[in-house]
């Protein structure tokens, strides 16, 4: 069995292996990860799936603005060892992060992902949302949640990332 814990300095080296695999290593050329670069992730919301001591998955979450001043978060990457697919590892980190999120007073997530996938945790369309990315992006994949009911209503705007300053000062 495995258990969930909160993301560590030390799993770093692991995680980056397994994001290699997952999404191979020209994942940095993505828009998503140009907003990252522009970001800092939250600590509370970043966190691993390990079984003896292994490294089974990792989720991880980032600060943004829409339009400048609408606070929002950013989902991913989430992976998960590739011979653990399929058993409900991802779907467990999504859903516990997405309720987490909530409790911690977020409003909007947006990520970058499968429709298919993602819609059954409540994403859709970003930009049907009126929602706009600063790079390339396959439209159909550029996904937005709310967390709380009305959170994007006259929202609207480029998504952008951005660097809290209260999570600057522990970092």
């Amino acid at each position: 069995m495995y258990e969930i814990t909160p993301e560590q300095p030390q799993d770093h080296a692991a995680i980056e292996k397994l994001l290699d695999k997952s999404f191979g290593e020209d994942r940095f050329k993505k828009t998503a990860y140009a907003l990252r670069q522009n970001s800092n992730s939250i600590p509370e919301l970043c966190l691993v799936a390990r079984e003896a001591g292994n490294l089974l998955a990792s989720i991880q979450y980032w600060h943004l603005k829409i339009a400048g001043e609408v606070p929002a978060l950013l989902l991913g990457p989430i992976a998960v060892q590739p011979e653990r697919q399929g058993e409900g590892i991802g779907v467990g980190l999504i859903r516990d992060t997405l309720q987490l999120a909530k409790s911690l007073g977020h409003k909007i997530v947006i990520l970058v992902g499968d429709p298919a996938y993602y819609g059954r945790f409540g994403f859709s369309s970003a930009f049907e949302k009126g929602l706009e990315l600063p790079g390339p992006v396959e439209a159909h994949r550029f996904l937005v949640c709310e967390l709380e009911d009305g959170a994007l209503d006259n929202v609207k705007g480029l998504v952008t990332g951005h660097k809290a300053l209260s999570d600057l000062a522990l970092n």
